[in-house]
This record gives C-alpha cells, structure tokens and sequence, in this order.
C-alpha cells in the first residue's frame, strides 16, 4: 500500500514538474531565442516542439492531449495555418490503422484470435522450452496483426492457467522461474511480433507518415516493403529471446506432461469453428494477401507486378485504402448467429484506440511544422559538424539512444520527436535518411527493462509474479543484442530490401 501510494506521489510529481518546465522552457525560447535572424517562425516551433518534449516525456498531461497543442499554437504563433494543421491528423496513414484495428476487433469479437493462439500452442507446446516457444510464436503473430497490448493482455491469462495447473507437481523454485520465464516470454514476443508488420506497432505506422512528411519525393514505405526486412528481423529476434529465456530461466525444469490436455480444454470450450469466424478469418487473410501484392516488389533482380497494376490509376490506391475497404465488408456481411447483425457493429468498433489515432496526428503536425517552418533546416545545420563520422557509428548510437530512452518514455510519443532530428542529422551528414530512420523506429519497440517501457511489460508485471529484478535480469541483455540485431540485420537484410546505398545520399534527400 506505502509502495504504491510513493509511486504514484513520484509519478505526480514528475508531472508536475514536467507541466512548469515546459511551459518555462517553451517561454523562454520565444522570448529570448533567435535560432534564425529573420525567421522568427522557426524559434515558434522549436518553442512547441520543446513544449510537447518535455509534457510528452513527463506525460504532464494526456499524451493525446499534447498531441492536440500544434492545432492551437500553430495558427495562435503564425506557424502554419488552422486548416493546414487540422489536414495532417488524418490521412490514409490513420486509416491503414483505423482499417486494421477494425479487423482485429472483429478477431476479437468472434474468438478468432484465441483460437489461433491456442492452436499455435498445441502445435508447438509439450517440453517446458516448447511451451514458452509456443506461447511467444502464438503472441507473436498475433501482435503482427493486433495491438501489442492486446495479444499480451491475451495471451497472460492462459498462461497464468497453466503456472496454476503445475502448483503441485513443481517445486517452489522452479515453478517461479518457470511462471517468470513464460510471462516475460509473452511480454517481449508481444513487441518483438509488433516490429513484423506496417501495422504491427504504433512507431512503424508513425515512421511511414513521418518520412513522407520530411521527404515527399521519397518513394512511398509501403506493407511489403517493411515486410521484407520486418519479418526476417522479427523471426531471428524472437528465436534469439526465447534462447536467452531458456538460458536464464527454465534451465533444468521437466514439465509434467499437462500442457496439452489444458489447451485441448480450452480449445474445445470455443466449440466448432462458427461461420463468422470463417468468414472473418478469409476477410483477414485476404487484407494480408493484398497489402503484401498491391505494389510491385522487387526482390534484386526480380520484380513482382502488384495488382494495383491493373487498375486505371494505381497510384491513387494506397494499404490505407485496402484497409478500409476490406473493414467496410465487416459492417457488410450478416452474421448467422447473432440474428440482424453483421460481422462488426459500431458499438465494437468505438474501442478503437483513438488516443493513438490522435497522438499519431499530433506527431505528424509537428514533423509538418519542422518542414514547413525550415526548423529541419537550422537542425541540420546545426548537425553538419557530425560529417565524417562512420555510418555505422551513427546508427549504433542512435539505436542505444532510443533503446534506452523508452525505456521510460512513450515510443510513439518519443519515435514521433526523434524522427524529423534524425532526417535533418541524416542530411546534415549527406547519408540516406532511412539509415538512422528505420533503426530508430525499431529500437523505440525495444525496450526489455522496465515494467513501463511498453504496456506488455507491465501488464506481466501486473500479475505480480515479476519483479523489476527479474525484469532486468534479461531486459539488459534484450536490450543490447535488439542495438546489435538491429544494426546487423538492417545492414545485412535492410539495405537491399530497401534499396538503401550507404555511400550516397539519394535525389529525394536533397
């Protein structure tokens, strides 16, 4: 009880603090800042973008409500004006999510995802090592599709059956190392799955607007493109996290052979496959086939037309549209079961996170208030002293630094301010600005440590069988091989797959 009543004195009054200092720091900057003789505009904006730092890091307020500061001091401090700043919080980056989220509400509604998960798990599951291979593949895969935290809040209670089921047939000490490995398991397949897809996690969607925003001439980021390198990433450091939890945590446990009965259990309590999860899983399945082969890909060599193609204008279609046009036949389709419903209701769909779809906005209005103003400009000015500095070098430190930065901050809060710097310092040094871009997008979903590093982790936490200190035990070396994964397999798979030549900058970069 006095733990928990000195945190939430300490979170008070951090945000506090954080609510004074950003107004102080903010002032200050508008009073006596002069970044550019001539163009005020640029000091106003690095005015706001100080403002949301420091209440976005200290979450002084809302997140989404700083999301909103830009709408209201943008036009107020001559940035840019109402009707412009208002255009940059829905475009068809937040339908690719708002699309997306639908379909995976209406998973959710019909037990669909369950099912898959527990047929994962039956599939895979049997040693103490397959079962917690099973439940971080089975996590995995559904925070490709699903938020993050769903698929962990998911995934827990199953888990928390089975730590229950073995009470009596484990010793004490291995049953808690078996409970914290498998927990911990779900918490880092639930980020590490995220990075797989576009959609996967709320930093990859606010890289590909921001991107668009800083570079327009760049060429598009699309679902298969990120696929191409997201799921080969995602796959080695998922099999990496569950040697390292073998490793650390389920050394020397045999489990007795329960597992598959439970799950059997489960599975049967969902009863036959019903029409609406049919129906549901061919919608799903089919929005993952057309956002993979709307664009032509290019493997080397190879190209492979997308069916975008055949359309009079392909280039008006974008994944945000196949998004919602594939969420529109949910509200479409009757069910059986549920007579004078369809597959999605309104009711199911309002959960839909819209503080994210808010905070996505509020990022993109302030990268938009970097280009506009010509603040990216003055940074990049600023940066040119790093020329010279080796490629590599860079993308370490911005990958440590984002790492261990959210390991206390929101990532999307914090991936939405490092962007635009980091395409300045990409220019600044005249490298590809997707060097720095796409490392630090990957790291801001790889913090391990901390219970608030990202909501899987505290949700495990919240089952009070995890510790800090079990946290940390293998958080710090997550932390480390994610820097190492990341930098390695974006040189090694990264580059080609986004055509990505190291040694020049690109045209659409000047």
């Amino acid at each position: 009880m006095a733990s928990s009543a000195y945190h939430a004195w300490t979170h008070d009054r951090k945000r506090v603090i954080g609510l004074f200092a950003g107004l102080l720091l903010a002032l200050l900057l508008l009073i006596f800042g002069d970044l550019v003789p001539g163009q005020p505009v640029v000091t106003r904006t690095a005015a706001v973008a100080v403002l949301m730092a420091a209440w976005w890091v200290t979450e002084a307020i809302p997140i989404a409500a700083t999301a909103l500061i830009p709408i209201a001091l943008f036009p107020l401090l001559g940035i840019t004006s109402g009707r412009m700043v208002a255009g940059t919080y829905f475009n068809s980056v937040i339908f690719l999510f708002i699309g997306g989220f639908i379909m995976a509400l209406a998973m959710e509604r019909w037990d669909l995802h369950k099912r898959i998960a527990l047929r994962i798990v039956m599939i895979i599951g049997a040693s103490a090592s397959r079962l917690l291979l099973g439940f971080m593949v089975a996590t995995a895969f559904l925070s490709m599709w699903i938020s993050n935290t769903a698929a962990a809040m998911m995934m827990v209670p199953i888990a928390l059956a089975i730590i229950m089921r073995l009470r009596d047939e484990l010793q004490m000490g291995e049953r808690r190392r078996f409970s914290i490995g498998l927990l911990i398991g779900i918490a880092y397949s639930a980020s590490i799955g995220g990075t797989a897809t576009l959609i996967g996690t709320p930093p990859n969607l606010a890289f590909s607007r921001i991107f668009a925003i800083e570079f327009p001439n760049a060429p598009v980021i699309t679902f298969a493109n990120w696929l191409v390198f997201g799921l080969p990433f995602a796959v080695i450091f998922l099999m990496c996290a569950w040697v390292l939890l073998r490793i650390v945590f389920l050394r020397g446990i045999h489990l007795p052979n329960v597992d598959r009965s439970l799950f059997a259990e489960e599975y049967r309590r969902l009863g036959r496959m019903r029409y609406e999860e049919k129906v549901v899983l061919i919608l799903f399945v089919l929005l993952a086939l057309l956002w993979v082969t709307r664009s032509n890909l290019t493997l080397g060599s190879l190209t492979i037309p997308g069916w975008s193609s055949l359309l009079p204008s392909p280039s008006f279609i974008d994944d945000g549209t196949v998004a919602i046009a594939m969420s529109l036949l949910l509200f479409v389709i009757p069910s059986r079961e549920q007579h004078g419903e369809r597959l999605m209701n309104w009711e199911t769909a309002v959960r839909l996170q819209w503080g994210i779809v808010i905070l996505f906005g509020g990022g993109f209005a302030l990268a938009a208030g970097f280009s506009e103003s010509g603040l990216s400009t003055w940074i990049a000015g600023q940066l040119a002293g790093l020329k010279g500095m080796p490629t590599l070098f860079l993308v370490v430190a911005v990958c440590t630094m984002l790492t261990f930065l959210t390991e206390l901050t929101s990532n999307t809060a914090t991936i939405q301010l490092a962007l635009p710097l980091l395409g300045s310092l990409a220019i600044a040094v005249e490298v590809n600005p997707l060097l720095l871009m796409i490392p630090a997008t990957l790291s801001a979903s790889c913090a391990f440590m901390l219970p608030v590093a990202t909501p899987p982790n505290a949700i495990v936490f919240g089952s009070g069988d995890v510790r800090i200190a079990d946290m940390m035990r293998s958080g710090i070396f997550m932390n480390l091989l994610g820097i190492l994964l990341i930098t390695g397999l974006f040189y090694l798979i990264g580059l080609p797959a986004f055509n990505i030549d190291p040694s020049t900058i690109p045209v659409w970069g000047h």
